[in-house]
């Protein structure tokens, strides 16, 4: 049997979305925990005794990112996962010249991704960078942003703050850490629109809210090359989806909006 470097390069990228997602693995959790409370009990803010049992593995969960694995680095699923692959993957074969982003990154799993795709394609002129706060979400402000009045993702800072020396400690398990990976702290509104960013290939927006959407969209599309991807992770949420369709509205985007797990979406430029 003869393997390709191309075989090895598709167990490699294959394992990582793998290890990201926690694809396959059972954990120890606190019994019949939703969501949030997975993650709460991931940041050791629960400090009694608890009755613990094994979670199992729900393949239809984790390929939607319907759930949630504790240790994972990313919660957005095998699905979307695997289309950001195969967008990053398209652009390099396509030779779609510009960078790769992503707005929200939380524990950066999505970015460690798109750097291993660089890494085995061999890619050494383009960098990944990461956009957030590492602090959590924005309070809402409906007064400028009426979808938002009733998003409450300020509250859930316990979970979604992450610092950035942990998205940095996360890219180094990976070995992944290096030039190529820059950091943008801050909110959006302070810092996409002076980010040192030329061109971009793959625009990843994981803002949930109207205001970072919208934020995101106005300051770093017009540097999308054509050919290149906007990917929406939260498309089925409606603040979200509202700032997408005002935005494309006013400047008339007509490509397709390609659903991609029933929770994001994405359209090619």
């Amino acid at each position: 049997m003869t393997v390709t470097d191309s075989d090895v390069r598709s167990l490699y990228l294959d394992l990582i979305r793998r290890n990201l997602t926690r694809y396959g693995m059972r954990e120890q959790m606190p019994g019949g925990w939703p969501l949030w409370g997975r993650l709460l009990f991931k940041t050791g803010n629960i400090i009694q005794p608890m009755a613990m049992g094994i979670s199992p593995f729900g393949k239809r969960k984790r390929d939607l990112g319907l759930d949630c694995p504790a240790e994972a680095e990313t919660m957005i699923g095998m699905q979307r996962l695997t289309s950001l692959q195969h967008c990053v993957e398209t652009v390099l074969t396509d030779e779609i010249p510009g960078d790769l982003v992503e707005c929200g990154v939380w524990r950066g799993g999505a970015s460690i991704l798109m750097r291993a795709v660089l890494a085995a394609y061999g890619d050494k002129s383009r960098c990944v960078w990461l956009a957030d706060s590492f602090a959590g979400m924005p309070s809402p402000n409906p007064a400028k942003y009426k979808a938002d009045k009733r998003m409450k993702f300020d509250r859930m800072k316990f979970v979604l703050a992450v610092p950035e020396t942990e998205v940095r400690a996360n890219f180094e398990r990976y070995r992944l850490l290096d030039d190529q990976v820059r950091f943008l702290p801050g909110w959006f509104k302070d810092t996409l629109h002076d980010a040192p960013i030329d061109r971009i290939a793959v625009l990843r927006l994981d803002g949930d809210l109207y205001e970072s959407t919208i934020q995101a969209l106005d300051a770093l599309y017009p540097r999308l090359s054509p050919g290149g991807f906007c990917i929406i992770d939260d498309y089925v949420l409606k603040p979200c989806r509202e700032a997408v369709t005002d935005y494309r509205a006013k400047h008339g985007i007509s490509a397709e909006i390609i659903d991609i797990d029933g929770c994001g979406a994405l359209w090619r430029k």
